[in-house]
């Protein structure tokens, strides 16, 4: 970056910050964008976290900060030129959502960054909107309240005024206001100790050590949770051994209730990244078979890469559609003892994770997705032997994802029974994301 960034203290994180926050504006993922940003500049510890938050707060909380716009600007916000847009969310989170910088920082060095830009022009709009908001704050100002719960809910929480309607129609407002609120909480670091290679009380040792904060994880018997903020787990000891990996903690309730036994035939239908293959594969201890689908050559990559690091040798990858197993394989009919399928769905349980991940959902999409899933879960099931027990689940809180899912293929296939049901919502099970699992068991002839 340019010696005139640098010459003013935290332009440079900002800059960066910007960046990000634009490039998600322009239809990118926040983590492949701030990734990105980090390889292209040289920042220390301290400068990525406040990229980080910056960027990923900005981000998570755009509907609040756009309410803000309109409230306190001449032209709406979705009028504002992009970039100006971008600018006064970045000024505005920092005024209105982070106690740490001062807000006479946070102003100057956003006015200072549109000039920077050559938008010498909109210097005066940032200036005079941002010291609008610090002035409303000052006075105890907040937004003007609407009758709407929904409205309400939407721009407290800064989540689609779709989902806010869909929240209250799920959990009523007090749940409603609860779940959106731990959609907006940074969460901590959950990791899996790999049982092949360590165990639970030496990774803590480990850790403790290191002066890495971290303690057990209720309810999961090889979980650890980690601080968010704390660095890169890539750098931690034990990760390169393949003693551990990043896994939430909703997500590693999973694997366990397929009770997969050595020497057993294993389905993994949409197994990329690999979590829950390598799971699977480290609870039977490498004995047994293991088919890890991913219909994506890229994806599935990362499957072999976490299965070398963790010394997972039973796994079998295979790049295809999971819809087609059947008919490229009419040999696997009653095949396997236990079929997993992780669905591709909308993510809504996971928000805390993906700050971008709530502005591209939509009710249309969310109903392209149940088609899919309904079609994954018709098509992988004549693939179970008799006796076997097959999982759906999903990072999501969609009941049409979910619960209706599994009735209405239940419905269809008399052969099967429900054996166990659990939505996770977020902010329920001790900071886990949300998550949804099924059991299913299909009935012996």
């Amino acid at each position: 970056m340019s010696k005139n960034l640098a010459s003013i203290k935290g332009l440079e994180a900002r800059k960066a910050a910007l960046e990000v926050i634009q490039a998600v504006g322009g239809g990118a993922f926040a983590d492949v964008a701030l990734d990105r940003t980090f390889k292209v500049y040289s920042f220390k510890s301290i400068d990525k976290a406040l990229i980080t938050e910056l960027s990923y707060g900005a981000i998570r909380q755009r509907y609040f900060l756009d309410r803000w716009i309109d409230f306190l600007g001449k032209v709406p916000a979705n009028k504002q030129p992009p970039i100006l847009r971008w600018l006064l969310h970045l000024g505005l989170y920092q005024i209105l959502k982070m106690e740490r910088i001062p807000p006479a920082a946070a102003i100057n060095t956003t006015v200072e960054l549109t000039k920077t830009l050559r938008l010498i022009k909109l210097a005066p709009v940032v200036n005079g909107i941002l010291r609008s908001a610090l002035r409303s704050k000052e006075r105890g100002l907040s937004l003007p309240k609407s009758k709407n719960p929904s409205l309400e809910l939407a721009k407290n929480e800064s989540i689609p005024l779709w989902l806010a309607d869909e929240l209250i129609a799920w959990k009523g407002v007090e749940d409603a206001q609860k779940i959106a609120q731990a959609f907006n909480s940074v969460s901590p670091i959950d990791i899996r100790v790999n049982k092949l290679r360590a165990d639970v009380k030496d990774v803590k040792e480990t850790f403790d050590s290191f002066g890495i904060k971290n303690q057990l994880i209720p309810g999961c018997p090889y979980g650890l949770e980690v601080p968010a903020g704390v660095g890169e787990p890539k750098n931690w000891p034990g990760y390169e051994e393949g003693k551990w990996s990043v896994q939430d903690r909703s997500s590693q309730l999973i694997a366990p209730l397929l009770g997969a036994l050595p020497g057993e035939k294993i389905l993994d239908a949409c197994a990329a990244p690999g979590g829950k293959s390598t799971h699977i594969a480290e609870l039977i201890n490498n004995n047994g078979k293991i088919w890890s689908v991913d219909r994506s050559s890229r994806r599935s990559k990362k499957i072999s890469a976490n299965s070398e690091r963790l010394g997972t040798k039973c796994l079998q990858l295979l790049v295809a559609d999971s819809n087609d197993l059947l008919v490229k394989h009419p040999e696997w009919k009653c095949f396997f003892d236990r079929i997993l399928i992780d669905a591709p769905c909308s993510g809504l349980g996971t928000l805390a994770r993906h700050p971008d991940a709530r502005w591209r959902m939509n009710k249309d999409n969310v109903q392209g997705l149940v088609s899919l899933q309904s079609q994954l879960i018709n098509s992988l099931s004549p693939l179970l032997k008799s006796g076997g027990k097959l999982v759906y689940s999903t990072c999501t809180i969609h009941p049409d994802e979910n619960f209706n899912q599994i009735k209405n293929f239940l419905q269809l296939k008399t052969e099967f029974s429900l054996e166990y049901e659990k939505q996770i919502w977020p902010g329920e099970e001790e900071n886990g994301d949300g998550f949804y699992i099924a059991v299913l068991y299909k009935l012996k002839n």
